[in-house]
């Protein structure tokens, strides 16, 4: 799995024209899922993201974690997270996981993460062309690699 975490001031998701997800202050989620992903990734990633201390403190140091500040969470899925584009100029997709691996693995995550931080966690609608806008904080954005943990 590859989640790249972005710190927000805000976000929202739109599908076809309908706001299905808005909050305030939290992190934007963008989950990529290839063919190799189990449970023990989802596992790994939502205990990962719950604990990152990258917000502010009264110092300005980032020492506080999501549930410090009371943030919020929105998990978009997004495939293109797998490209490769080692060869030619079209990206290659083949490490994604197809849509009936993914979206069970897609909503076992978000179940994950909401119950490592005791709160609901809002999504996108999976496969769907979404508009996503955002305020980046800071900016602050991650890239988290369940294959390559550093």
């Amino acid at each position: 799995m590859r989640a790249v975490i972005q710190r927000v001031k805000q976000a929202s998701v739109t599908v076809a024209d309908e706001v299905v997800s808005k909050m305030g202050q939290g992190y934007l989620i963008l989950l990529g899922i290839e063919a190799a992903d189990s449970d023990e990734d989802i596992d790994w990633l939502s205990k990962k993201i719950a604990g990152l201390r990258i917000f502010g403190d009264d110092n300005g140091a980032m020492n506080l974690s999501i549930q410090d500040v009371d943030g919020e969470v929105i998990v978009v899925s997004q495939f293109t997270l797998h490209a490769s584009t080692k060869k030619g100029k079209r990206p290659s997709f083949i490490k994604a996981a197809r849509p009936e691996q993914a979206i069970p693995l897609y909503e076992s995550f978000v179940i994950a993460l909401e119950n490592t931080l005791g709160k609901k966690v809002q999504t996108g609608e999976f496969g769907a062309m979404m508009d996503v806008q955002l305020i980046n904080d800071g900016p602050v954005t991650i890239l988290i690699d369940t294959k390559n943990k550093e």
